[in-house]
């Protein structure tokens, strides 16, 4: 099975591991906000405007301060130094904060240049498939396996230094595998061919709707595990409907003018059910002991331990005895039904399968929107909030809580004005301190250290 977006919750032996792979998710969203370097541009000089605000604020309040304090008595004097001192730690407070984000910015310089590279790649990836599909179809196969050379070693690279590479002995990547040696090595073999193409446009290509996957350009894991799901069927359909002379280069589409859905379903079942006895045997099996010490996490794991999702909740409702061969049956189940409408529609109409293609990697755009909009836009509305009620109130209580010669007629009526509206204002847009188009990065998460899907 592909591997999942983000790692479980719960209270079961595997949620160490999950917890630690869902603050590696939550991490590699922080590093997105670092994409729009002319963020940083629009991010710095309100930084500095922020900061001469504040600046002109105190001497403002120094001032005025200066000039009540000479007309007050020992204990004004007194006052005014507990004053001075809050003021200077209010002060000291900010500085530390515009100096510590000024650092993280600087040190989000490799990050930045990553998440360009992938966004580059990913586009460039899209538009160039659209182009040779248009162009020249024999060489969609060239760029599948191009792509596939350079993204999947470097998610095995990746997830075997998170300790996460158990997820690589997951389906996708054992259909991919036999995708590459049909289409180099026994490119005459029937059989194979029907298992791939089943496989591909069923397990793979339904994940991507199962395990909503996202086009998220900037993502590099993200834009693995869609390659690894919408590819592999962009490239079986074009080699059955588009490639020209197919059976010169492909020999066994001379033997698969049509298929037979019953052998075609067993067929490509019992390729599955190969996978499924290695993947029993070398992981549930041999590597039992490290998945129920928490220190590897499996997509078993993760359903099990997903108490939100239908999966997770019928799998609890097993007993735990059973629960290994009940997922086990449910992923056979599931890859048949999904590979129907390849057997039985797709196989014999191009354009149903450009519908098909056109359909998921629809939802594919779909939930990188949601990602874009919903995960950024929320979290930075929640940090720039939690940002204007925490300079709100440390205003607040140094020009009121403290100090009493603020209070006196004309001292800071200007101030006090400012934060009585400020603090009746709708949240992020009514503050002064603050853009009224904030940018779309996130103020204290720039830049974590850097997770799939």
């Amino acid at each position: 099975m592909p591997s999942p977006s983000s790692p479980p919750n719960g209270r079961t032996p595997f949620s160490a591991s999950f917890e630690r792979f869902k603050r590696d998710e939550m991490a590699e969203w922080a590093g997105a906000f670092t994409l729009l370097d002319t963020v940083e541009t629009y991010f710095d000089s309100h930084v500095d405007l922020l900061q001469r605000k504040l600046q002109k604020h105190s001497d403002r309040l120094k001032m005025r301060a200066e000039e009540t304090f000479k007309i007050r008595d020992l204990s004004g004097d007194l006052l005014a130094e507990n004053f001075e001192r809050e003021f200077k730690g209010f002060k000291l407070k900010i500085q530390s904060r515009m100096t510590s984000l000024a650092s993280s910015w600087q040190s989000a310089k490799v990050v930045r240049t990553r998440e360009k590279l992938s966004f580059f790649f990913g586009v460039m990836s899209m538009l160039f498939s659209a182009l040779i599909f248009g162009l020249a179809p024999q060489w969609v196969h060239i760029s599948y396996t191009v792509q596939g050379l350079y993204l999947l070693p470097l998610r095995a690279y990746t997830y075997k230094k998170r300790a996460w590479h158990y997820f690589l002995f997951d389906l996708c990547y054992y259909v991919t595998i036999l995708n590459f040696v049909y289409i180099w090595f026994l490119p005459s073999s029937p059989a194979l061919f029907v298992a791939c193409y089943c496989l591909s446009h069923g397990s793979l290509a339904s994940a991507v709707i199962t395990w909503r996957n996202s086009l998220v350009f900037h993502d590099q894991d993200k834009v693995t595990s869609l390659f690894v799901h919408i590819y592999a069927p962009f490239t079986f359909t074009v080699i059955r409907h588009f490639y020209p002379s197919a059976e010169i280069r492909f020999p066994a589409l001379r033997e698969l003018q049509h298929l037979n859905p019953l052998n075609a379903l067993l067929l490509s079942g019992g390729i599955y059910l190969i996978w499924q006895l290695l993947y029993w045997k070398f992981v549930l099996v041999d590597r039992r002991a490290k998945i129920e010490s928490g220190q590897r996490t499996t997509s078993f794991s993760f359903l099990l331990n997903d108490k939100r999702g239908v999966i997770g909740r019928s799998l609890s409702s097993v007993p735990a005895a059973y629960r290994e061969a009940a997922f086990m049956f449910g992923q056979l189940l599931y890859g048949v039904l999904t590979e129907v409408p390849a057997v039985y529609l797709l196989y014999n109409s191009p354009r149903w399968s450009g519908v098909f293609l056109i359909l998921i990697l629809a939802v594919s755009v779909w939930n990188g929107g949601g990602f874009y909009i919903e995960v950024f836009g929320r979290k930075f509305e929640r940090e720039l909030e939690a940002l204007r009620k925490e300079l709100a109130d440390t205003i607040a209580r140094t020009s009121s809580g403290r100090s009493s010669p603020l209070s006196t007629p004309g001292l800071s009526q200007g101030s006090e004005d400012e934060i009585s509206s400020s603090e009746n204002s709708p949240p992020i847009m009514n503050s002064k301190l603050l853009p009224e188009d904030p940018p779309a990065f996130n103020l204290q998460d720039v830049p974590p250290p850097k997770k799939d899907q």
